[in-house]
């Protein structure tokens, strides 16, 4: 595989189109290394394995010999990005921030080299702005510009309150790409326009605008929603190898290829023959547990995860064989935020290929029992538990663990 085929791989979108190849260039011509900006809010403490597929992609570019710059938006983190949900993120206080950033870069060397990263907190040149230079700031980026971003249009469309400092956010992040040159901004999808914005933004300071390299967004637990440790759905750097074998284990079977290709280091070669497996009719079970049990080694090590496999075989697929009528569910890969729910909806999370009204329309005609015992009420309270056997129609068998 060449080097620009390498650094392309499972990329989403780059932006423009022939970019990297273009920087890749000028960068050998000018023998000088590239700078990769990647910027993360320390809004929450702990990193998991979708913040671990773009930090892979900035590992690529580290082995390759360019300036990886970690910018802690200490700055920004007090402000909060705009979540795409219709709402504003509620923003930090100065003492959480500077704690889960410590954090954050204590897990980043789980993956990259610390050692060769500049890292970097915004405050120290958002903080320095004068209100005058802000007015000068905002004024290169337009409201239009702005409410290109879809959960701004949106909102603005459905006539949702919209903050001021929400929309001075992006611009806030571009300005970190004008402070240290960035040649090439990583981020998930969710991140493009915030990306694109660097871009004007440079151009607008008389630079060279970066690339932008988007990464797709890992889904997480509950087989829907991305990776978030507020949705509850994720599998943390972090987490005990035993955690991370299990919680590998739970995830819906479409999402299969998509931990083989984004969450695991084997080769192509063994991508693709995990691929060819799965489509010939394999069990789904034996190639999660090849995925588990790469994922454990990245993060642990080899001893780890074969204690880990050990683990869950004797606490969870035995189990499964003693009593083959009911399938075992994780209460945590079912991304509920509470362990008291609706009955409706986790009879949703646990049949995904029915519709809300479909399942609505079991409960009421007496096609679901939670402990052998029916109910009939879809927004009747359900308090979950360990050992909960759930009947859902004639073929859903589940056991919660």
């Amino acid at each position: 595989m060449t080097t620009l085929a390498h650094l392309q791989e499972n990329v989403a979108i780059i932006l423009p189109e022939h970019g990297l190849r273009e920087k890749l260039a000028r960068a050998s011509k000018e023998n000088r290394p590239l700078v990769i900006k990647l910027g993360f809010d320390p809004t929450a403490p702990d990193l998991h394995l979708g913040h671990a597929v773009v930090l892979k992609k900035l590992r690529a570019f580290q082995e390759l010999g360019h300036q990886v710059v970690i910018i802690v938006g200490n700055f920004t983190a007090q402000i909060g990005d705009p979540t795409g949900k219709n709402k504003s993120r509620k923003p930090l206080s100065k003492e959480a921030v500077m704690e889960n950033a410590a954090t954050y870069i204590r897990q980043l060397s789980r993956i990259i080299d610390t050692g060769k990263c500049r890292v970097v907190f915004n405050g120290e040149w958002l903080d320095r702005l004068t209100f005058n230079e802000i007015l000068q700031l905002l004024s290169k980026v337009t409201v239009a510009q702005l409410l290109h971003r879809n959960d701004f249009n949106k909102r603005f469309t459905e006539n949702v309150p919209i903050a001021m400092h929400e929309l001075m956010y992006p611009i806030l992040q571009a300005f970190d790409s004008v402070e240290i040159k960035a040649d090439i901004e990583m981020g998930g999808t969710d991140q493009l326009f915030n990306c694109t914005t660097g871009r004007h933004l440079q151009e607008a300071h008389d630079l060279e605008p970066q690339i932008v390299m988007c990464m797709p967004l890992l889904r997480g637990l509950d087989g829907v929603e991305k990776m978030s440790k507020s949705l509850n759905n994720i599998i943390g750097l972090t987490d005990t190898p035993e955690d991370m074998f299990g919680k590998t284990m739970s995830i819906p079977d479409h999402l299969i290829t998509e931990y083989i290709d984004l969450a695991t280091d084997f080769s192509e070669d063994e991508r693709s023959a995990l691929r060819e497996r799965l489509s010939s009719g394999e069990n789904p079970m034996h190639i999660k547990k090849l995925i588990a049990g790469n994922i454990v080694r990245q993060y642990h090590d080899a001893g780890s995860a074969e204690a880990a496999e050990a683990f869950f075989i004797n606490q969870f697929q035995r189990k499964v064989f003693e009593e083959k009528t009911f399938d075992m569910v994780l209460i945590a890969s079912l991304g509920l935020k509470d362990l008291t729910v609706p009955l409706l909806d986790v009879c949703h999370r646990l049949k995904q290929d029915e519709t809300r009204s479909g399942i609505r329309r079991l409960i009421v005609n007496g096609a679901v029992t939670l402990d052998n015992e029916k109910r009939v009420d879809p927004v009747e309270l359900v308090r979950l538990k360990s050992g909960m056997r759930v009947k859902i129609g004639k073929r859903l068998f589940v056991e919660l663990v």
